[in-house]
């Protein structure tokens, strides 16, 4: 018979262990914290060269494995926070794991033998969501101002960054403009936005060419075919070319050509002066399917494919959609479209926006968020440069981190940040009338609520005791006071103040996130008791 043995530990050995995994992970990670957080030097076989240099704490999380697989199982439920953490809000991973072990920590420290575990859990759970409940009352809806001290503070204090962000997300609009992240070609970072549909497409054939100093296809006016069925012979699309033709009109065709259609195409447009272009279809598999659908809607057009059984050979003139002008270039199309079809794309977006928010995956909401973006006309994208692929990607990752945070900030406001709302929400944790386990609960959530403020100290050189009794006070002072709860202290530029008015804040959704993901495994964590691993050959001893 087969089996796996298995290692138990159980008890304080076990927990020790756990604790031990929880601190060297969080070490590592909580050294990016706040404005004078460190990057980390990470070496692995997942990344080009072997070496990245990052601030992002999911990445830095991301890369820990540890050889004792019981220390292992705490760095995979700490990454755990960190992973949903990203995906909900796209940063604030190193807030996560920050409470995470405080919490972990102080439970592990207050919670007595004769103490009910589970009581304490519950009242854990209780007064974190009575936090968060103080947190979506005090979110302050974001400006344009305030988005740009977002995008600043989330790029690690880079201004100029923060500055390109909050411009491109002025062009885009505030309310459904889509940003992405990607990497430049040259040393300099720089945006830009498309006021239409863009597609990762280019001409596929230079003749289509008829702006030879831009090298781009432009047409004004066009009508467009769109399918994903290949075009073997023009006999099969006779019907469309033969009233183009005639009319003098203009035809994209965003599908796969023949080397044959392709070049006789092209030389119909050098010759006889038509106006055609090609394109390939965008994307790849199911995705290539989704996007030539929202093409078709968003042009009016019908969508010829084989999924819906439909015949190329019978396709005609009234199939055709129609765009204002397109651009094609070597990689990169732009369909500005008409806005005759605006109460089909309303109902089309809104029923994108349902599934983007029961996607489960980051990407698949990254995704539906661009097709969003596609049909309401407006993409930003960020094109991150540096002067080596290491400078790059330490500023992509501190980029994408900061567009993640301004579209948190949209969606559910900003709070005072560097820690500061938590630092202040610890003085409001608990009650007088508390059973045993209850005032438990409020020391370690006390406790706890400090730990992020008390790190961005550290990482700045400042003793956190320094600060404390002046922040007491004013938090104090805040219970009489609600206008004295956004008062606390700017570490970049050592200066008590709001903290709003400084500039210094966090988008509430990631403030939250963080919280929640951090209890929900802090307190699995604290109620194990015991651990089964997989036997392996160096596990001595046990």
């Amino acid at each position: 018979m087969n089996y796996q043995p298995k290692n138990l530990s159980f008890d304080d050995k076990a927990r020790e262990r756990l604790v031990s995994g929880i601190k060297q992970i969080a070490k590592a990670v909580k050294s990016t914290l706040g404005p004078r957080g460190r990057t980390v030097l990470i070496e692995s076989n997942d990344i080009v060269n072997g070496i990245t240099v990052t601030k992002d704490g999911v990445t830095v999380a991301r890369s820990i494995d540890l050889l004792d697989p019981v220390e292992n199982l705490a760095v995979r439920m700490v990454r755990e926070a960190a992973d949903r953490t990203a995906l909900s809000s796209g940063d604030g991973t190193t807030t996560a794991i920050v409470l995470t072990e405080a919490i972990v920590k102080e439970g592990l420290r207050l919670i007595e033998p004769h103490h009910n575990v589970t009581e304490v859990i519950r009242a854990i759970n209780k007064k974190a969501e009575e936090v968060i409940e103080s947190l979506d009352q005090q979110s302050i809806k974001v400006n344009q101002k305030k988005l740009q001290d977002v995008a600043t503070i989330s790029a690690n204090n880079d201004e100029e960054i923060g500055k390109v962000i909050a411009d491109t997300y002025k062009k885009v609009g505030l309310k459904n403009g889509v940003v992405t992240v990607e990497k430049s070609q040259t040393s300099d970072t720089t945006s830009e936005v498309t006021h239409g549909i863009q597609l990762d497409r280019g001409y596929t054939s230079p003749l289509f060419v008829n702006d030879q100093r831009r090298d781009e296809c432009i047409l004004e006016d066009v009508h467009v075919l769109v399918t994903d069925q290949e075009i073997s012979n023009l006999i099969s699309i006779e019907n469309v070319l033969k009233q183009i033709i005639n009319e003098q009109k203009k035809l994209l065709i965003i599908g796969t050509c023949s080397q044959n259609v392709i070049n006789t195409l092209a030389a119909n447009v050098v010759r006889n002066g038509l106006k055609f272009c090609n394109i390939i279809p965008p994307d790849f598999g199911y995705r290539k399917h989704e996007l030539m659908g929202d093409i078709a809607l968003a042009l009016g057009a019908t969508y010829l494919s084989e999924q819906t059984g439909d015949n190329i050979q019978f396709a005609n003139y009234g199939d055709l959609g129609h765009a204002e002008k397109v651009i094609v270039g070597r990689d990169k199309t732009i369909i500005i479209r008409s806005e005759e079809y605006n109460d089909e794309i309303k109902q089309r977006v809104e029923e994108l926006e349902v599934q983007r928010e029961e996607a489960p995956k980051k990407q698949d909401k990254d995704f539906i968020s661009k097709r969003i973006a596609g049909l309401q006309g407006a993409i930003g994208v960020i094109y991150v440069g540096g002067n080596s692929d290491l400078e790059q990607k330490e500023l992509y990752d501190r980029v994408d981190d900061a567009v993640c945070a301004v579209k948190s900030a949209l969606e559910e406001g900003i709070l005072p940040g560097g820690g500061v709302f938590l630092f202040n929400s610890s003085y409001y944790v608990g009650s007088e009338k508390e059973t045993e386990e209850e005032k438990v609960a409020t020391l370690v959530m006390k406790m706890s609520l400090l730990s992020p403020f008390n790190q961005i100290m550290s990482n700045a050189g400042i003793n956190p005791d320094d600060v404390h009794g002046k922040l007491k006070t004013l938090a104090r002072d805040a219970k009489e006071d609600e206008s004295m709860r956004r008062q606390g202290y700017d570490v970049k530029n050592h200066q008590y103040g709001d903290m709003i008015e400084m500039g210094v804040v966090d988008p509430a959704k990631v403030t939250k996130n963080a919280l929640r993901n951090a209890v929900s495994v802090a307190t699995t964590i604290l109620s194990t008791n015991a651990i089964i691993t997989l036997a392996r050959t160096y596990e001595s001893g046990e």
